[in-house]
């Protein structure tokens, strides 16, 4: 399970690498769409880092 979330994770990273890269690379970049894309994959690369490391955010940790 926690493979197949982290493959899934490091696919969506890399396709908001690219997104980012196609949208500068246009002659008006939109700023606001790189900066958004930019929060998401800091996002996935959060997620990603605490998949890697087999923890739970404690959004979704069971109290006790």
């Amino acid at each position: 399970m926690i493979d197949h979330k982290v493959w899934r994770l490091r696919n969506r990273h890399r396709e908001l690498e690219r997104m980012i890269r196609d949208e500068q690379r246009r002659p008006e970049p939109n700023a606001a769409l790189i900066q958004d894309l930019k929060r998401r994959k800091l996002q996935v690369k959060d997620e990603l880092f605490m998949a890697e490391a087999g923890l739970v955010p404690a959004s979704i940790r069971p109290s006790y």
